[in-house]
Formats: structure tokens, C-alpha cells, sequence
């Protein structure tokens, strides 16, 4: 059994082993971390031989913790990735470049009809019809995002949705309200088969799905990083964030909205930004929560989005493709059905 892990911010860890008599056995760790003294790669070995073939993760990461001599020194690795690494190897998970993945950039969709898509190519991959898939976002108007499980009361301010024609829209995945406005973000959805992520937590899973954004961030200069559960930030503030959702049929989506341009007063009239919220984050003011790409790298939006799909292509590979007639045609039907309903959008109110 192999397995192949890339730790967020770390190195690749990769681990070959085999289960015999319910038992790991043979168990060899590798990868282009760095570890001191040698012989630590040694007692990390040791400590996974002989460990039940489906012990969890947490439970692989106390004995590797519990294997090592007290002056080992771990840099680019740490325990917990080796638990990851070793469920991965047992589950049978599979590489990003085991996929072929295909590469969508359509032109501009109504705020409805993006969150209906991010549905729809889910349920599409899940069944098999879809090859795993990358989808940039684009449109012409402006809407606040609610997260499944926020409340509107809670977190718009409907006298000013109204005033300022601001869509209100509430998308399949949990986390927080996104403020769109054309050209102010840079959003993507992920759609893949769940065996991408098998044998890591949810919270480990944001942000190997987003490592490949950070690159794409680094190379233009942005000293970004992950921040617990799902943030992407920079030393000058929070760039974006990510949400997710897992369907029972072995799909998984997980998109991620990163602000290019936005307007932060017209974002503080439309969000009710609490007082916690703003705690959470170590500021006094929503305006200086978000870092915009614009400010730290002086490249127009679409330049950006092209150096993110080029990276993407770089790690993983990928070809353009197109939404097929039937995706698009579903996607418009639960727009109106379901994303437009009262009923949906207003299920917490």
C-alpha cells in the first residue's frame, strides 16, 4: 500500500507499507522532509509495525510521538501528518494527478445559477458522468452568499439589501457570507471523488485542497498561509476563505472566495459584522479585515485567475472543458426551484 501527503506549508510525505493478519507490517516512511538525528526516520518506522491495520489517525500519531527519541527534531513533517499519511496508504486514497481533471472558466452566470452548479457538478462527479474538476467563477451582479446554516436576520441588513439591489443567496456549504460584487473576488469550486481526501479530518482536508492556491499566491509575491479551520491570509490581513460539503454518493465540493477589490464600506452596510466576529479575527474594524490581491500584487483580475489555472496545470494537470447542456439546464432549473425559494433561502431566518 502506498501513500502520498503534502503537508500545508510542510513537505511531501509519502509512507509504503503492507497489513498482514490485521497488523501493519513493513512499513517504510519517506519523503523530502528533514529529520534529526537520522536515526528518528528509524524510530518512526518502528513505531507504525505492529499497529492495527485500521487504527485512526490519531491513534498512529500518539505511538509515532510515543517512538521518537527526545532529541528528535521534525521540520516539514509532524506526527499528525504521519497519521494522515498511513490512513491515506490503508484507505487506497488517490493522488490529484491519479484524476483527470478538467479545467471549466464559463462566462458569466447569475449569482443563483453558481451556487445551483456547485450542486449540480457535485452530484455529477459523485455519479461518475464527471471527471474531477476545477470551475472559476464569473458574473455581472452583486449578492451576499450566506452560508447554509447562517441566519439572515443575523447576518444582512435587508433595508440595505434593498436599497442597493444586492441579491441574497444561500449556497449548499456551511461557513460564512461571502459580499460579491463583479470583478471584486476571485472564487472557484472544487468538485472531487471523496477517495482525493480519504483519511484525513475535515479540518485537514481545507487545507491540503487549498495548498495548491497558496503556491499559486507565493508566486506572485503574497506571503500567504492557512489559518484554522479555513482561511487564507497574508501578514497585510485575511485574503479569503474556504467552505465545504461532502454528498453521500463520494463527492466532495469545496470552493473558496479570495477578495480581489471590495468594497468594504458598501460590505459593512449589507453584513451585520458582529463584535465576535471582528474578536476573532484581532481587528476593531471590518474594513481592514479583508487584504485585496489587487492592492499586494497590481495585476488585474483576470491575470490572476489565468496564473491560478496555470498553476493548477502545473501540479496537477488538467485541459479545458465546458459545462455539458444538461449540467447548464439542471443548473437553471434549481436556480428557480430551489435557490430562489423563500423556502431555501430563508431556512434560517
Amino acid at each position: 500500500m502506498h501513500g502520498e501527503y503534502k503537508v500545508p506549508g510542510g513537505k511531501l510525505v509519502t509512507v509504503d507499507l503492507e497489513v498482514e493478519g490485521g497488523r501493519i507490517v513493513d512499513a517504510h516512511l519517506a519523503g523530502d522532509f528533514f529529520l534529526e538525528p537520522d536515526e528518528a526516520l528509524d524510530d518512526i518506522n518502528g513505531a507504525l509495525n505492529g499497529l492495527p491495520g485500521d487504527a485512526s489517525a490519531e491513534e498512529i500519531t500518539a505511538a509515532v510521538r510515543d517512538g521518537l527519541r527526545e532529541d528528535a527534531q521534525l521540520l516539514g513533517v509532524t506526527p499528525e501528518a504521519v497519521g494522515v499519511v498511513v490512513r491515506r496508504a490503508v484507505l487506497g486514497a488517490r493522488d490529484w494527478r491519479a484524476y483527470d481533471w478538467q479545467i471549466l472558466h464559463p462566462g458569466p452566470l447569475s449569482p443563483r445559477e453558481h451556487v445551483a452548479l456547485d450542486q449540480v457538478l457535485t452530484e455529477e462527479v459523485g455519479a461518475g458522468r464527471r471527471p474531477a474538476t476545477l470551475r472559476l467563477w464569473e458574473w455581472e451582479e452583486t449578492a451576499v452568499v450566506l452560508g447554509s446554516f447562517q441566519s439572515v436576520k443575523n447576518e444582512v441588513d435587508q433595508e440595505n439589501l434593498d436599497k442597493y439591489g444586492v441579491q441574497l443567496v444561500r449556497r449548499i456549504t456551511g461557513g460564512g457570507a461571502m459580499f460579491m460584487e463583479a470583478g471584486s473576488v476571485v472564487t472557484y469550486s472544487l468538485y472531487v471523488p471523496s477517495d482525493l481526501v480519504h483519511g484525513m479530518s475535515f479540518a485537514e482536508s481545507y487545507a491540503f485542497l487549498d495548498s495548491w492556491v497558496l503556491d499559486a499566491l507565493h508566486g506572485l509575491g503574497i506571503n500567504a498561509r492557512y489559518e484554522p479551520l479555513n482561511d487564507i491570509a497574508s501578514p497585510s490581513g485575511k485574503i479569503g476563505g474556504a467552505a465545504q460539503k461532502r454528498l453521500g454518493s463520494g463527492a466532495v465540493l469545496h470552493h473558496a472566495t479570495l477578495s480581489y477589490d471590495i468594497d468594504g464600506d458598501r460590505m459593512t452596510e449589507v453584513l451585520r459584522i458582529g463584535r465576535e466576529k471582528l474578536s476573532d479575527k484581532g481587528t476593531q474594524s471590518a474594513n481592514k479585515r479583508v487584504s485585496p490581491l489587487r492592492s499586494q500584487t497590481g495585476m488585474e483580475r483576470s491575470a490572476i485567475i489565468e496564473h491560478f489555472k496555470q498553476t493548477f496545470v502545473e501540479h496537477y494537470g488538467g485541459t479545458p472543458g465546458e459545462l455539458t447542456d444538461e449540467e447548464l439546464a439542471r443548473a437553471r432549473e434549481l436556480a428557480q426551484s430551489k435557490f430562489a425559494s423563500r423556502e431555501w433561502t430563508h431556512r434560517v431566518p
